[in-house]
């Protein structure tokens, strides 16, 4: 199946991934939004994951973090590459396995993840590979204050 990828279009597909990876409602359409075979995560510290360990990652996340939301600012596209910044922000509230350091107790605060992230969709307008940036000694001091 061929599909007209257009800017709009894969502006909306990215939202709507973000979304869903961060709610956790619905795995089915999570997964059309992605060559889950191919998928390639690229991350901070060298942190390397396909589509099954991105999974686990905000399985993680969901885990931890109460009231979890996802807002996306400026976005740029260029041909399949879409990027952006991303907010995801939710209470600390449970032990984070998979934070920078690995296992982290909760702290009850607010935290915000500020991302930079640049997305390659294929002609069909599924993801395939990703790029974040962000600031871990933010994101860190965050995690263990109180």
């Amino acid at each position: 199946m061929s599909i007209s990828v257009t800017r709009d279009l894969l502006i909306a597909r990215l939202k709507r991934a973000g979304e869903l990876d961060v709610s956790g409602d619905d795995q089915v359409e999570l997964d059309s939004y992605f060559d889950t075979i191919n998928f390639r995560f690229h991350g901070p510290d060298g942190f390397e994951a396909d589509y099954a360990g991105l999974a686990n990652y905000f399985k993680s996340v969901r885990a931890a973090f109460d009231d979890l939301s996802i807002k996306r600012g400026i976005i740029v596209v260029e041909g399949n590459y879409v990027a952006c910044q991303t907010w995801i922000q939710g209470k600390f509230v449970r032990e984070f396995m998979q934070s920078p350091v690995g296992p982290l107790p909760p702290n009850g605060q607010r935290i915000i993840f500020d991302l930079i992230n640049i997305f390659l969709f294929d002609d069909q307008g599924k993801l395939i590979e990703e790029w974040v940036q962000t600031d871990n000694r933010s994101l860190l001091n965050q995690l263990v204050s109180s």
